[in-house]
């Protein structure tokens, strides 16, 4: 598929740079428009059956992506505190006061990941014994909704 070849490797190179920066937003929207023209549809049609149907994954799901394949360089809350609490799972997100590195993908992919649900926060734990892959199930969330974030 030409996206892959073309517009992902792009998109997966520059997700370290980008962060959570407007560039991002836009870089979303141009995706969303690529989508758009790959399926033919309109210009104000609704994307999100667009990229489950077309096994991609929006720029938010890929950060997490990121997180997950790197969660060795994060640490847990568990590990952080040492207490037994309700978080444990949760990444451990460094206090910084710097806006540079608040729009991070560092910082935050963690924080996105931590506002999952914890079923999909378990799957980094057992994605390689579940039968569904990791980014099968990204490809569910509602990634709209992460944007806000």
């Amino acid at each position: 598929m030409v996206y892959f070849v073309y517009f992902h490797s792009v998109l997966q190179y520059g997700i370290i740079f980008w962060g959570d920066s407007t560039c991002a937003h836009q870089v979303f929207k141009v995706q969303r428009g690529v989508v758009r023209v790959m399926t033919g549809v309109g210009p104000r049609s609704s994307c999100r059956s667009l990229f489950g149907k077309l096994n991609i994954l929006p720029i938010t799901c890929q950060y997490i992506l990121f997180i997950v394949d790197n969660e060795n360089e994060f640490l847990t809350n568990a590990y952080v505190d040492g207490l037994d609490t309700r978080n444990k799972i949760h990444l451990y997100l460094t206090v910084v006061s710097l806006s540079y590195v608040q729009k991070g993908v560092s910082y935050s992919g963690v924080k996105i990941f931590n506002s999952l649900p914890s079923n999909i926060q378990s799957y980094r734990n057992d994605r390689n014994d579940s039968n569904t892959s990791y980014t099968d199930t990204l490809l569910f969330i509602p990634f709209t909704q992460l944007l806000n974030f």
